[in-house]
């Protein structure tokens, strides 16, 4: 068992019974993954009833959702140091660190998996997870050109696919492994082409 199960502690601010909520379904998947994630270990490890749960996420793969981010948030988190080369290596070699040493990237793909026939979590996970993690990036890469580190003209989304685009792919098609040699390669090539001179 993970975490510390308890009884209920009555009545506590909202945001506090999330945040026990989120942590204990966090701890629990990247210990132990998808398969035995039920609301009522939640529920259990949290101190938190099951109706609450069920009031605030829709599915079991929405809570998950909510855990993993909430376990994994502060890892991925982009850095800006200035260099964008060094801060996009820094990202994807934190990413690669969470998807292939923890649980978290079965867990991704099992959730993406999921999604594929489970309506509410693709928008869980696009609006909860995916989208979030996009727009840091977004954020990052344009904050690079505003500096001159990129050129005015590229797309940055199209950056975003095809850096993390990789590593997705090698997580769902693991012909080759998602290695720190990847990475710096990913990095190398796609700047090579679109670094500024100087």
């Amino acid at each position: 068992m993970t975490g510390r199960e308890r009884s209920g502690r009555g009545r506590r601010p909202a945001d506090d019974v999330r945040a026990d909520v989120l942590r204990a379904a966090g701890e629990l998947l990247l210990a132990e993954g998808l398969a035995d994630f039920t609301f009522e270990r939640v529920a259990r490890v949290s101190g938190v009833s099951k109706t609450t749960l069920y009031k605030w996420w829709p599915s079991k793969g929405a809570l998950a959702l909510d855990g993993y981010f909430h376990a994994v948030q502060e890892t991925l988190a982009f850095p800006d140091t200035g260099d964008i080369r060094a801060d996009l290596t820094s990202q994807l070699r934190s990413f690669a660190k969470v998807m292939t040493k923890t649980a978290g990237g079965k867990i991704v793909t099992e959730l993406i998996g999921q999604a594929q026939t489970d309506h509410e979590l693709s928008v869980a996970f696009r609006e909860r997870y995916s989208a979030q993690r996009r727009q840091l990036a977004v954020t990052r890469l344009q904050r690079a050109q505003e500096q001159g580190q990129l050129r005015a003209e590229v797309d940055v989304r199209i950056v975003i696919d095809q850096l993390w685009g990789a590593v997705y792919h090698r997580l769902l098609v693991p012909d080759e492994p998602v290695t720190d040699k990847f990475i710096l390669a990913l990095v190398a090539n796609l700047l090579d082409g679109i670094a500024t001179a100087g």
